[in-house]
């Protein structure tokens, strides 16, 4: 009988072990110039907002990452997950894949907080590219060149509208609408209607818009994504939602007679929403992976604090109030480690678009518990750091704030619970515990 084989894969582990040595010479001695440990110490929310700017992030900040990303690209880890001819190294070898992306995301947000990788900003030294994802897939290769090309070159930067003031999981329901308006002969759309939570519009070069063309609200058929210029002076950032976790880059955006080609259409008319579920699978795995990672640090640097403090001469470790959620913890860690791998593995070994049929409720699983997981395990290391942990000389009460936002913005993890539940009880065409069907 054949043995069933856990082990990652020695050419995985060999890149885990140089990408250490990469962080080791050249991005902690970066963290450590110029104070620039003052964006990860307790003064990092500080540091990171421009408070009288909208609370926009600082400059300087956003430069350092800059500098980072250009250092991981030049070492050639920055690009990894990317078709070669992006200069990345995905390939049928398993390099750059689902489950090594998501083995990577572990490690590193298990490290705790550094500038190799900044959860909150979703920056690190192994990228990740939804953008890029979503133009290769569905663009023009006028698009293509444009886009792709001036992402990589730091020239472009793609901001995401579908969310709405009024609409969220509910994006079938939004009230943004395109019609059909021909203007000096060529052939457009006239775009009209609000977006909410649009991350990185202070920035942006361009704006990824979904509007209703057709249909009937709730229909899922009947929206289109189009391409705008952020310079389109109908496109106006209302205001920034000042979040639990500062900087905030979320812009509530207003979108007024804004004109654009036929030739800025991104995807097919009236299915944009493939577009925005092109790689929807992927992100959340590997956001289930970072979050499981973050847990994971919370838990050893508690088992560590509990060993080393001892209150009335006795290790906190000894005190079974303190062992047994900490136990509870690892053991639901372990338990997730092997759901989002061998899931991770599964999403390699098919096409992507039977992901959702095959795999979706097992995706989904992963990223609403990962989530809570983490969220429950800063908790807890608040808990046992006690005023330590309470304070922001530790980095729980980041972590904790920072992954709260993921039981919402990933899919909430309702919808998600939800979408499980279908798998489950059959309610979309097949159960999750066997293969029977409605």
């Amino acid at each position: 009988m054949a043995a069933m084989n856990f082990s990652l894969p020695p050419d995985l582990v060999q890149y885990l072990k140089d990408l250490d040595n990469f962080i080791q010479t050249k991005i902690t001695p970066l963290q450590n110039k110029n104070d620039n440990n003052r964006f990860f110490d307790h003064r990092r929310e500080h540091a990171r907002t421009d408070w009288d700017n909208n609370g926009l992030p600082r400059p300087e900040w956003e430069e350092l990452l800059a500098e980072s990303k250009q250092l991981a690209d030049e070492a050639g880890f920055y690009r990894l997950s990317l078709p070669k001819e992006y200069g990345g190294q995905n390939s049928s070898d398993g390099r750059g894949s689902n489950l090594w992306m998501a083995v990577i995301r572990e490690h590193l947000a298990a490290k705790g907080l550094g500038l190799f990788n900044d959860l909150q900003t979703e920056h690190s030294m192994v990228g990740n590219f939804p953008d890029v994802i979503m133009v290769e897939n569905f663009g023009t290769p006028a698009q293509k060149k444009e886009l792709i090309g001036g992402r990589l070159q730091g020239k472009v930067r793609i901001t995401f509208g579908l969310t709405e003031p009024n609409h969220g999981s509910d994006a079938t329901h939004m009230e943004t609408r395109a019609r059909p308006e021909k203007r000096d002969g060529v052939d457009g759309w006239l775009i009209n209607g609000f977006k909410k939570w649009q991350t990185g519009m202070h920035n942006a070069t361009h704006c990824f818009i979904f509007a209703r063309t057709e249909g009937k609200d709730g229909s899922v058929k009947g929206i289109s994504c189009f391409i705008a210029p952020r310079q389109d002076p109908g496109i106006k950032a209302e205001s920034y939602q000042w979040t639990l976790n500062m900087p905030t880059d979320h812009a509530t955006v207003s979108i007024k007679n804004v004109w654009v080609s036929s030739t800025s259409v991104l995807g097919p008319i009236h299915n944009g929403l493939a577009v925005a579920q092109a790689f929807v699978h992927e992100n959340r795995i590997r956001q289930a992976a970072s979050s499981l990672g973050a847990a994971v640090f919370c838990i050893k640097s508690s088992v560590e604090y509990a060993n080393e403090r001892a209150p009335f001469g006795v290790p906190l470790a000894h005190n079974q109030a303190i062992q047994f959620p900490l136990v509870e913890l690892a053991t639901q860690a372990e338990m997730l480690r092997l759901l989002i791998r061998k899931t991770a593995l599964e999403m390699d070994s098919m096409p992507h678009a039977e992901i959702e049929k095959k795999l979706g409720d097992k995706v989904s699983m992963c990223n609403y518990w990962a989530n809570r997981l983490c969220c429950e395990a800063a908790d807890r290391a608040i808990q046992v750091h006690g005023g330590n942990g309470y304070s922001r000389h530790f980095p729980f009460e980041h972590i904790w704030r920072h992954h709260r936002r993921y039981r919402i913005t990933e899919g909430s993890e309702e919808i998600q619970m939800r979408k499980v539940a279908a798998y489950l009880f059959g309610f979309g065409g097949r159960k999750s515990l066997g293969d029977a069907k409605l």
